[in-house]
């Protein structure tokens, strides 16, 4: 017995778990985030304190950090942000460079928000798109 706690089948690593995970939702670019706040979908920043101050927010988006993310959205939640008003809502999640959300975003879909998606390239990928960032 080898005292695999996986059963006997092989562990993923990050790089197979981001791609199985975003097998199972449509990323978004900077432009298309852009244009789907303009159509009432949520953006949630989910980056730490150090990197918002060093580099501005995305105005309009929701700033909950990374754990306290599926507490924050729960429609059903007992700590529910006052936006948290439906699993139909449309979230796109944004992180630094797109990888963290990607997994937060899978989580977010096991809770039933089956709109939820994140931004390709994070906040990084919208700041060089040109797309407003105020300090």
């Amino acid at each position: 017995m080898s005292g695999d706690r996986n059963g006997g089948t092989e562990r993923l690593g990050i790089d197979e778990l981001l791609e199985q995970v975003r097998a199972g939702f449509d990323r978004i670019g900077p432009h298309e985030a852009a244009a789907a706040a303009a159509d009432g979908a949520l953006l949630v920043d989910i980056r730490y304190a150090a990197l918002r101050d060093r580099d501005g927010l995305i105005p309009g988006a929701l700033v909950v950090e990374r754990n306290e993310l599926e507490w924050r959205l729960d429609p059903q939640g007992s700590h529910r942000a006052p936006e948290a008003v439906s699993h139909d809502l449309q979230v796109v999640v944004v992180c630094n460079e797109g990888y963290a959300s990607s997994l937060a975003v899978a989580s977010l879909q096991q809770l039933g928000l089956h709109r939820a998606t994140d931004l390709i390239g994070g906040f990084q990928a919208w700041r060089a798109a040109g797309l407003p960032v105020r300090a």
